[in-house]
């Protein structure tokens, strides 16, 4: 294998799921995840209903307009559609990139309730597997909690040290790897605190990446917005939220990172929406800022397809509609107002 064209690749991989007006949908949700999700609306998860709501996602008429890549379950990767074609291809011929979740969840760690995402064992294998089913890219996720001394400088630079291994390993067998260090929202900690604990995380998970030798043009990184915590009396705004976390990836992410696609970690739908256009207002940055957004891209379209066929049409048109909101906000032109209207505001083909 030629090393340098294989590093090429993966730095083209990335550039074509950081594609303007485009992001990624995050449709990995664990067994455990999409049973809560689909408990809202009354459904049953099983394999024929999970098939059922992920063919309406991903074969939603224009979805390829706004959604450059879409990450699947181990379930899923092997699953098809009603068709019968399975769901990578159905993907590739929209020109969908297939992505894969690769962690293994969360196991504990310390006394002080820390977690640490687990995964390594056998993962070169798993993930010349996924090749072989036609992934193109990975994701896995480290969480990092804040409030009474965490996280802990142990549990920080443990996961990121696992974060970097995995990188490697994916760049390895010709993966592009999402790093997702997601400092999570829960608490009544305050925006100041996340903005700290999420420079330490991406600190010590960059200076592993380099101490693994991770190529960074050929990498994502898929962060949490610097926000209160969702039990803080004082809820920082979304011009707020924009200025933190820039400030922070400034700071830490280098500039050769080809693409930063943030999580949604627990916010509404016009909240992620609305930060990220708040972001992108703020003009040139080193790095294209973007989207891999689950719940908040789905949300919508679950309640209003809540298993039963003949919701289908008004369920994509409703992810459609997210989706179209999200690739305004990659052009900082989401307007609020837009939510409660049919359609946005730009013609987006022009946007690519």
């Amino acid at each position: 294998m030629n090393t340098n064209s294989h590093i090429s690749e993966l730095s083209i991989v990335a550039k074509a799921l950081m594609a303007p007006g485009k992001g990624i949908l995050a449709a990995d949700e664990s067994d455990a995840t999409i049973q809560k999700r689909f408990e809202s609306v009354n459904l049953e998860s099983n394999p024929a209903s999970r098939i059922a709501y992920r063919e309406m996602l991903f074969t939603a008429p224009g979805a390829e307009n706004y959604i450059s890549g879409a990450i699947l379950f181990d379930e899923t990767i092997r699953q098809s559609a009603s068709s019968g074609e399975s769901f990578v291809k159905i993907l590739e011929q929209k020109g969908i990139l297939p992505g894969i979740k690769v962690d293994m969840g969360t196991e504990p760690f310390g006394a002080s309730g820390e977690k640490l995402t687990r995964g390594l064992d056998g993962l070169e294998e798993r993930v010349k597997g996924y090749v072989a089913l036609g992934a193109k890219f990975a994701k896995w996720r480290a969480v990092f909690g804040i409030g009474g001394g965490l996280p802990t400088d142990e549990c920080v630079k443990g996961n990121a040290s696992r974060l970097a291994r995995y990188a490697k390993i994916c760049q390895m067998a010709g993966l592009v790897p999402i790093v997702e260090p997601e400092v999570l929202m829960d608490g009544s900690h305050t925006q100041q605190n996340c903005e700290a604990v999420t420079e330490r995380v991406l600190t010590e998970v960059f200076a592993q990446l380099k101490q693994q030798e991770v190529d960074l043009t050929g990498i994502l990184l898929k962060p949490n917005m610097v926000v209160s915590g969702s039990e803080c009396p004082e809820q920082a705004n979304s011009g707020e939220v924009a200025e933190a976390t820039l400030r922070v990836f400034l700071k830490t992410v280098p500039p050769e990172v080809p693409g930063i696609v943030f999580l949604s970690g627990g916010q509404s739908p016009a909240e992620a929406t609305a930060n990220l256009n708040e972001m992108n207002k703020n003009g040139h940055l080193p790095w294209p800022l973007s989207f891999s957004y689950g719940r908040a891209l789905q949300a919508p379209a679950l309640q209003a397809w809540a298993g039963k066929p003949e919701n289908v049409t008004s369920a994509q048109a409703a992810f459609l509609r997210r989706a179209e909101l999200n690739s305004l906000a990659r052009a900082g032109t989401y307007l609020p107002e837009m939510e409660n209207s049919e359609s946005g505001a730009l013609n987006l083909t022009s946007q690519d």
